[in-house]
């Protein structure tokens, strides 16, 4: 549709790296100023959880983003701008690991089950296809790479498969925050307060990335003028 519209990719890449910090900067806020910091070993079991939701977002979300829109806001050649892609999809990847690990640390530690809920189940889905994705691209467009043919015709898919996953990310990630903000509440977090105020509009700010992020990959890299536009001198 921004391809239709003549809108080109470079105002939405710029949107979606000042988002991106935003993003970064508020869910560190809250996991150290309102949840007391971060740790991968501690007698505060929600430590080890604050890990969840700063890798997650940090890794998964925004450098996924970052990931995605790398074809369209680096001024570099196309094999500098695909090994850029491939490495920021990888690390997405392992810090995403992290998170879960965290995640499922903090489960064990504290006596909780696992894999009981739906921000689990998707999570779990999201990063398994996600690795799926990136294991065929990275046979496929990199290395030891498929005939021109195989290529051609794949390319289409791998950029539409890629943003349904990415899209199942940021949906996965909200759940998180409306399951993680429901929990804190129901042990008396005030409704109201700062802390669940800056839940949601970190939640909200997730959202807008990923909107932008997805703009920015189907908008065009560059806009010709429309056919018969004149410019007025």
């Amino acid at each position: 549709m921004a391809g239709q519209i003549g809108v080109a990719a470079a105002p939405f890449t710029f949107v979606s790296h000042v988002l991106g910090v935003v993003a970064a900067v508020l869910v560190l806020f809250w996991c150290i100023h309102f949840r007391g910091g971060l740790a991968f070993e501690a007698v505060n079991k929600n430590l080890i959880f604050n890990l969840h939701p700063v890798f997650m977002l940090i890794g998964f979300i925004v450098i996924g983003g970052e990931a995605i829109i790398s074809y369209k806001s680096l001024p570099l050649s196309k094999e500098v701008k695909k090994l850029i892609h491939l490495i920021l999809h990888a690390t997405a990847i392992v810090l995403g690991i992290v998170g879960i690990w965290a995640a499922f640390k903090f489960h064990n530690d504290s006596g909780i089950v696992n894999l009981y809920s739906l921000h689990s189940w998707v999570g779990i889905g999201t990063i398994s296809l996600y690795g799926i994705q990136w294991i065929y691209g990275f046979l496929t467009f990199f290395y030891p790479g498929g005939a021109a043919g195989l290529r051609r015709s794949s390319l289409p898919w791998h950029v539409l498969f890629g943003l349904f996953v990415y899209v199942l990310a940021v949906a996965t990630a909200e759940l998180g925050f409306l399951e993680k903000l429901t929990f804190l509440q129901s042990g008396g977090l005030a409704k109201y307060g700062s802390e669940a105020f800056l839940v949601n509009f970190t939640a909200l700010v997730v959202i807008l990335f990923g909107a932008f992020v997805v703009i920015s990959a189907v908008a065009p890299a560059h806009v010709e003028d429309p056919r018969g536009y004149v410019p007025i001198a």
